[in-house]
C-alpha cells in the first residue's frame, strides 16, 4: 500500500500522512458521484448555490484549524490570516453571477417557435489542487462546478494533504450530500488509471507542466476535456511616468508573497531607464525588511519555502545567474534563518539577461531578477521572450498606452498599476506553456457545462 506523506517545511517531519486509495475503492467513489449527479443537477439553482454558501462559511469557521494547518504544510505565516479573503470574495461573487451565467440564451420565442441554448453540466468534474494556494486554486473550480449542477471529485498535493479533506468535510457538515463533493488521495498511477479509463466528465489541474503533460497523455484518446493552469513567469513594466513607490511595493510584494509560491507571482521587472537606478535601490530596501522564520511565530513575515527541493532550485537560478554575471543585491547575514534548506533568504538580482534561466524559467521563489530599458518596445520584446504567459503588470499613468500594449502582449491577463491578483470578475486564463482553458467569471461556468440547442417549431 502506497502511503502518501507531507513533509513540514517547517522542521522537516511527517505533518501527515493517508493510505493512497486502490484503484477499486477509487472507481467506487466515481460511481457514486455519477449516480449522485442526476439528482444534484435537478435541485434548483438558488438551493445548490445556497449549500456552496454555507459550505463556505462553515469553512470559516474552522479558521483557528486551518490557518495553523497551512502553516505546517507548505509554511504561509499565520500572521496573514490563511486564504479566506480571497476564497470568500471569488465564492461569493460567482454566487451572485450564477443565475446569469447559466441563464439559457434565448434567440426566438414565438407563437412559431422556441429557439435557445441552455446550460447542462458535464457530470462528474475531477478537480487536482496544487499545495500554494491550496484553498483559493481550489475553489476556483470547487464552487461554480457544484452551483452549475456537476458533482466533483477533489484530489490535493500530497504537501497540503489535508485540505481537500477538510475543505469536503466544511461542506459536507454545511449539506452539501456526501457523495456530491468527496475527497480523494491518489497515488500518480491510479490517478492516470482513472483518466484514461474515462472516469470523469471535466478535469481540471493546477501545477507543473510536466503534470499537465501527463494530465493531457491520461487523458488521450478519452475526448475529456481538460483546464489546466501550469508554468508561470510574469513580467513587471516600469515606464518613466510610473507611481515609482506603487510599484516598488506591489511588485516586491507580489515577486516574494507567500516566499514566491503565486503562479502569477512577479519573477522579472523590466524598469524604465530613468528610473532603475532609484526603482534597484527601492526594492532592495523593500525586500531586506522581511523577517525570515518559524511561520508559527507571528512575528514572522516571510515563511520556508514548502519543500526543501524547491528552495534547491531557487538557490541554483541564483548560483547560475551570479556566475554568469549577475548581481545579488540583498544582503544574506539579514536573514540568519536561511538554513540551506527550506528557508530561503529573498533576492533581488541585476546585471541579468535572457541567457541565464533564472530570467526565462520559472523560480517560484522569493527572489526576482530586474533589467533596464530604454522603450516599450524593447519592453515588449523582453516580456514576450518566454514560453508561459499568465500575466503581465504594467506601470503607468496612460491608460491608453497600457491597453495599446496589451494588445502585443502574450498572455492571459494584463494589469496596469496592480500585480499577483485574481478578479473573480475576470476570466483567469492563460497562454503558450501556461495551460488551456479558463475559470471564473461568466466563461468560468461555460467551460464548466456543456451547450445544448432547442429548436422547438409549434405545431
Amino acid at each position: 500500500m502506497t502511503v502518501i506523506k507531507c513533509i513540514s517545511p517547517v522542521d522537516g517531519s511527517v505533518y501527515a500522512e493517508r493510505e493512497a486509495m486502490p484503484l477499486e475503492v477509487a472507481q467506487a467513489i466515481v460511481a457514486r458521484a455519477k449516480k449522485a449527479q442526476k439528482a444534484w443537477a435537478k435541485r434548483p439553482l438558488d438551493e445548490r448555490v445556497q449549500l456552496v454558501l454555507k459550505g463556505v462559511a462553515r469553512l470559516n469557521e474552522m479558521a483557528d484549524e486551518v490557518v495553523p494547518e497551512i502553516a505546517w504544510q507548505m509554511g504561509r505565516p499565520v500572521r496573514y490570516g490563511g486564504e479566506f479573503k480571497g476564497f470568500n470574495e471569488r465564492s461569493n461573487y460567482v454566487a451572485e453571477i450564477a443565475g446569469s451565467s447559466l441563464a439559457p440564451i434565448v434567440v426566438e420565442a414565438s407563437d412559431r417557435f422556441e429557439r435557445r441554448i441552455e446550460r447542462e453540466p458535464h457530470g462528474v468534474v475531477f478537480v487536482i489542487a496544487p499545495w500554494n494556494y491550496p484553498y483559493m486554486t481550489a475553489i476556483n473550480t470547487v464552487a461554480p462546478a457544484l452551483m452549475a449542477g456537476n458533482t466533483v471529485i477533489i484530489k490535493h498535493a500530497a504537501q497540503t494533504l489535508l485540505v481537500g479533506e477538510r475543505l469536503v468535510r466544511a461542506f459536507n457538515e454545511a449539506g452539501v450530500p456526501e457523495d456530491v463533493f468527496q475527497n480523494v488521495f491518489l497515488d500518480h498511477d491510479t490517478t492516470s488509471a482513472l483518466i484514461s479509463g474515462n472516469s470523469f466528465d471535466f478535469i481540471n489541474f493546477t501545477g507543473s507542466v510536466e503534470g499537465g503533460r501527463a494530465i493531457e497523455r491520461a487523458a488521450a484518446g478519452t475526448f475529456t476535456p481538460v483546464g489546466l493552469e501550469l508554468g508561470g513567469k510574469d513580467p513587471g513594466y516600469v515606464m518613466e511616468d510610473a507611481d515609482l513607490d506603487a510599484a516598488v511595493d506591489t511588485l516586491m510584494d507580489g515577486a516574494t508573497y507567500n516566499s514566491g509560491q503565486c503562479c502569477c507571482g512577479i519573477e522579472r521587472i523590466y524598469v524604465n531607464e530613468k528610473l532603475y537606478d532609484t526603482f534597484v535601490e527601492k526594492s532592495v530596501a523593500w525586500v531586506s525588511n522581511y523577517k525570515l522564520g518559524n511561520p508559527l511565530d507571528p512575528e514572522t513575515t516571510l515563511g520556508p519555502m514548502a519543500h526543501k527541493r524547491f528552495a534547491a532550485t531557487v538557490r541554483s537560478q541564483i548560483a547560475d545567474a551570479v556566475a554568469k554575471g549577475a548581481k545579488a543585491l540583498v544582503d544574506p547575514k539579514l536573514f540568519p534563518a536561511d538554513d540551506g534548506g527550506a528557508y530561503v533568504a529573498p533576492q533581488v538580482l541585476v546585471d541579468v539577461d535572457h541567457s541565464m534561466e533564472f530570467m526565462t524559467e520559472e523560480t517560484f521563489g522569493p527572489a526576482v531578477g530586474i533589467m533596464k530599458v530604454k522603450s516599450d518596445e524593447e519592453a515588449l520584446a523582453l516580456m514576450n521572450d518566454c514560453k508561459y504567459g499568465l500575466t503581465v503588470s504594467l506601470w503607468t499613468k496612460d491608460a491608453e498606452r497600457a491597453a495599446r500594449l496589451g494588445r502585443d502582449l502574450e498572455t492571459g491577463t494584463v494589469f496596469m498599476n496592480r500585480a499577483d491578483y485574481l478578479d473573480p470578475a475576470l476570466c483567469w486564463t492563460g497562454v503558450k506553456e501556461t495551460g488551456r482553458g479558463g475559470s471564473l467569471s461568466v466563461i468560468g461556468f461555460h467551460n464548466l457545462t456543456r451547450p445544448k440547442s432547442y429548436h422547438l417549431r409549434k405545431a
